[in-house]
């Protein structure tokens, strides 16, 4: 999560939102990571999770992330926990809840739907104090 927090800190220095993402091998190693770049790649699906798990997929040469481990920010939205699922992530370690846009728990469960025929393991509030400081932080000096 140490690493997360610094991509987060750094993507908020872009003029990003304060969100990092790391994805983590089986054994522990770290696969690729990301910080998030909407507003800089003018992509709306550039999450730092969605970047990771492309880079990670990337790094593999292989869609399935089985046995990875995705270490994000922020509780993922609903389309970077499908992207959490479809990947076949084993689990997902987040810091901050999001209770507007969340689909781990606190909005929608997205990653725990057992109509879904994959669900990672959930992790929450790693860190979340650190997470919330950069995003509490990053608004308030946007939107006074």
């Amino acid at each position: 999560m140490t690493l997360a927090l610094e991509l987060a800190a750094q993507a908020g220095e872009r003029g990003e939102v304060p969100v990092g993402a790391v994805v983590l091998g089986p054994s522990g190693e770290v696969l690729a990571s990301a910080g998030n770049e909407r507003e800089t790649l003018g992509d709306p699906t550039a999450h730092a999770e969605i970047l990771a798990i492309r880079a990670a997929a990337a790094a593999l040469g292989e869609w399935r992330l089985t046995g990875c481990t995705l270490v994000v920010t922020l509780e993922p939205c609903t389309m970077c926990a499908g992207a959490a699922v479809q990947s076949r992530l084993a689990r997902v370690v987040y810091g901050a809840t999001d209770e507007k846009a969340g689909a781990a728990g606190s909005l929608w469960d997205v990653l725990r739907d057992r109509r879904l025929n994959h669900r990672p393991e959930v992790i929450s509030g790693i860190q979340s104090e650190q997470s919330t400081t950069l995003l509490r932080t990053f608004f308030t000096t946007r939107r006074p």
